[in-house]
């Protein structure tokens, strides 16, 4: 397999001799490997090499052409403001010919340059560290702001329209295709009973009120690079999602899955709670980059944090009713318990809806 990597690599080689390849990450969807090139003067170059799982991303061309076009942006905007482009910008690696990718026995590679001094971590260790975070989405958003949203394909349709995701629920449930609907009535009633709020970020879209602007879509902590030195953030990663949508999407995501008490996999509903000084810490953060926001969509930001968690439940829950067809589970009622595990999550955001509100209130610029 090693000599198979090392010529896939090659076609992105920017000379020097390939040392070492090795798996790298803990990522799921693609397979990662970090290269390792010596060049003149004992110098290294590190690299990533992927390759893109086309049984979730249908359209790897798209997918990429949306990566260079976003990051060759944030290039231009990090060298005018001074910054360091090989820290703050995942950079794209093209081959001789020009090209993003190469096709190797069918599969899609691409390359990325290493991103040295910098890492990612995969728990929030306290409010500080989720400040962090809350910054560099916040970068992000600010620097894309001038960007428009919809140059950009959509790889993935629908995937925080949950309005759409509500009625796909609702023909689920009525289908019942592996009867296990009666054993869910009270979930189940949870997610219908809720059914207006599905339809608010659509309508606001729809009225022309939310602008469409580019999103990461996987704003989870792990994806954000911290600095070995400063401890400061220094990007975003994972662009794989990075297409059309609405801001919200993101700020709302990175809450559910950062302000909380516990892991999405936790059955134990006692230890799951909305932690209201880790959504502080992110707002705090988030806006500490400045104005890029339009008053309604910082007018939403509570309640995109209360839509994404109620999405990614109403998620976990149809793929349980039909039969855990989407989701990796570790045993039976695995989703089941996810989607309790969002549900409360849910609850306590609506308890504590007016708190968020003020948070907002207090930091915005």
């Amino acid at each position: 397999m090693r000599e198979e990597l090392k010529k896939i690599f090659l076609p992105f080689s920017e000379g020097g001799e390939i040392k070492e390849i090795i798996r790298y990450g803990k990522g799921h969807i693609n397979d990662t490997y970090r290269v390792s090139v010596h060049m003149d003067k004992d110098q290294e170059k590190r690299y990533i090499l992927q390759r893109i799982n086309r049984s979730i991303f249908k359209d790897p061309v798209a997918l990429m052409d949306n990566i260079v076009k976003v990051t060759e942006y944030l290039k231009e905007c990090v060298e005018k403001a001074g910054g360091d482009v090989d820290k703050e910008v995942l950079q794209v690696v093209h081959t001789k010919e020009g090209a993003h990718h190469v096709f190797y026995e069918g599969e899609f590679y691409r390359c990325y340059r290493f991103i040295e001094g910098a890492r990612s971590y995969e728990i929030v260790g306290g409010p500080e560290d989720f400040y962090k975070s809350g910054q560099a989405l916040g970068k992000f958003q600010k620097l894309l702001g001038e960007f428009d949203g919809q140059t950009l394909h959509e790889t993935i349709k629908d995937f925080h329209n949950t309005e759409k995701r509500f009625l796909d629920f609702q023909h689920t449930v009525l289908e019942n295709p592996v009867n296990r609907a009666v054993e869910c009535a009270e979930e189940i009633e949870f997610f219908l009973e809720r059914e207006k709020d599905t339809k608010i970020i659509n309508g606001l879209l729809r009225e022309g009120r939310l602008p469409v602007r580019v999103t990461h879509n996987d704003t989870k902590y792990n994806n954000v690079m911290i600095d070995d030195e400063t401890r400061e953030a220094v990007c975003l990663v994972d662009l794989d999602t990075v297409m059309p949508g609405v801001s919200l999407y993101d700020f709302g995501d990175a809450i559910r899955s950062g302000a909380t008490t516990a892991l999405e996999d936790e059955i134990d509903l006692s230890k799951v709670h909305f932690d209201l000084s880790l959504f502080e810490a992110y707002v705090r953060g988030y806006f500490s980059q400045g104005e890029f926001l339009t008053d309604l969509e910082i007018e939403y930001l509570p309640f995109a944090a209360k839509i994404m968690t109620y999405e990614c439940g109403m998620r976990f829950l149809k793929d349980y009713l039909e039969g855990d067809i989407y989701y990796k589970i570790s045993y039976p009622e695995h989703n089941l318990h996810r989607a309790r595990n969002q549900m409360k999550l849910v609850s306590d955001m609506e308890r504590e809806y007016q708190q968020m509100i003020e948070i907002i209130r207090k930091y915005r610029k």
